[in-house]
């Protein structure tokens, strides 16, 4: 049987200044879909990485007197701790500035400069450079940029420009053909709503900054940093090598909902020109604080590494996937992170996951006993629940049905008071309930991978794949070690 693949990206993080929380959720979202389907056995591609060029970062290397290049390379070291310290299992970390995405950004500009699409023009316009955006006259909020609500600057330049304007009857086409190319649905309804006005050309080259990779054809102009941006998501599968056919067209862009016209709009543009199947996209929603939107230009982001030191990297994963409904926006509360942990991860999955390895080393000498698990406790996995959620996309509930199956282990364990029963009668009930700890082990994995591999090795076997979740699994006589309790409860209140 053909393995199917799976090929995931986060957007690319502008590094102008430290990863805040609205990173962090990104790729732990991307790594908790990622994780799935290599659960399910499919060949996965997982991507993320840095968006190295432009004005905004000339500027503030400038501003702290270091040379770009230096400035991004100093940078891409706390993005690379981010990923590191909450387990973000991505197979490619690509960068702007490498040698082999320039080499894909030429090809691409090659092959719509090829088919007509490319035009020289002089562009005047208003411009954000926190979001490196034009906006029209008609999107701008009393003269700010409507996504930083900070003054645009009236900019007038010499640039070459992109046809897009050209397939705005295709794109309208494409998405309502293809429903499931941009989600959630509310995305694409937006995109369809904007595509109703005039579609017009797409400025592809600076000439008023000098960082960034040089047009072929006109060594005074730079690439508009989205045009090179986007493109690393074929820069990462090695495009323009053949090899990159196996991956392409990824089947998710995870993107904020703020960039989707650049990840639909303009990329699907572009790529239509140049010849290549689209990419789907989903859109997740924003972190805000009960103050309103974070944002780094706000100032009042949230440190995810001080976060994850503070609490626990598996906790802080487990409060974004269970606390905000994924496509959604949610708020940021350090206290619900803390009932999350004393009353679902500490009470709940902790103090089973303690109970029971203690039972079986006090009464079965450390190991599995040997039993069969016991239907009553079987029954009460939704594993259909589980899988459905996952495969659309609905993270939070997929969450919620493992840890209600936790919930029914230790209502299990309070009903058959294992500690008074002895012989087989125990032995069942201790295997049903280790046997369902494998199991809960395997499903947290995707979400929380520490934890799940904690729980397997206590158990003493590996964490297995999706097919592997069937009771009656767990090996007899495996010797057991609880270690550490999983969650300490958090006393500590804000």
């Amino acid at each position: 049987m053909r393995c199917l693949k799976f090929f995931i990206t986060t957007a690319i993080d502008y590094p102008s200044s430290k990863p805040h929380l609205g990173h962090a959720y990104e790729k732990i979202c991307a790594d908790t879909i990622a994780r799935w389907h290599r659960l399910l056995g499919h060949k996965v591609y997982f991507s993320t990485g840095l968006d190295e060029h432009g004005k905004k970062i000339e500027r503030i290397a400038k501003k702290n007197d270091k040379p770009p290049q230096q400035f991004v390379e100093e940078m891409s070291v706390h993005f690379r701790s981010l990923c590191r310290v909450l387990s973000i299992s991505f197979d490619d970390f690509v960068r702007t500035t490498e040698v082999r995405h320039e080499k894909a950004v030429l090809e691409i500009f090659q092959r719509i400069d090829e088919k007509g699409d490319v035009y020289n023009s002089l562009y005047e316009g208003s411009y954000c450079v926190e979001c490196e955006t034009y906006y029209s006259r008609e999107e701008l909020v009393e003269n700010n940029c409507p996504v930083h609500e900070k003054p645009v600057e009236l900019v007038k330049e010499d640039s070459y420009f992109f046809r897009m304007g050209k397939y705005q009857k295709q794109l309208i086409d494409f998405l309502e053909k293809n429903p499931s190319h941009l989600l959630p649905k509310e995305r694409r309804n937006e995109i369809l709503e904007r595509l109703k006005v005039p579609l017009n050309d797409l400025s592809i080259s600076r000439t008023t900054f000098g960082w960034g990779i040089r047009l072929p054809n006109n060594k005074k102009h730079i690439f508009y940093v989205w045009v090179d941006a986007l493109t690393n998501y074929l820069t990462t599968v090695g495009f323009p090598k053949k090899r990159f056919e196996q991956w392409w067209p990824a089947d998710m862009h995870l993107i904020g909902r703020d960039i989707v016209w650049h990840h639909t709009v303009i990329w699907w543009s572009l790529l239509m020109s140049a010849g290549l199947p689209l990419p789907k996209v989903f859109s997740h929603g924003f972190i805000n604080l009960a103050s309103g939107k974070m944002s780094k230009s706000k100032g009042n982001v949230v440190d995810p590494i001080a976060l994850s030191e503070k609490y626990g990297s598996d906790v802080v994963r487990y409060f974004l996937l269970r606390e905000i409904p994924f496509g959604e926006d949610g708020v940021f509360d350090e206290q619900k992170i803390i009932e999350r942990n004393n009353f679902e991860l500490a009470n709940e999955l902790g103090n089973l996951h303690y109970r029971v390895l203690s039972l079986i080393e006090k009464n079965c000498a450390g190991t599995i006993p040997s039993a069969a698990t016991d239907n009553v406790l079987t029954k009460k996995l939704e594993l259909e629940a589980f899988r459905s959620n996952m495969e659309k996309y609905q993270l939070h509930f997929a969450l919620a049905t493992v840890m209600a199956f936790v919930k029914e282990c230790n209502k299990y364990v309070n009903e058959k008071e294992p500690w008074k029963l002895s012989g087989a009668a125990q032995e069942k009930v201790l295997y049903s309930l280790a046997d369902s700890l494998r199991i809960i082990a395997i499903l947290l994995s995707p979400f929380l991978p520490k934890t799940g591999e904690k729980i397997s090795s206590s158990l003493g076997v590996k964490t297995a794949s999706f097919k592997d979740v069937k009771f009656d699994l767990l090996p007899a006589r495996t010797k057991v070690s609880k270690g550490e309790i999983l969650f300490k409860k958090i006393e500590d209140r804000l």
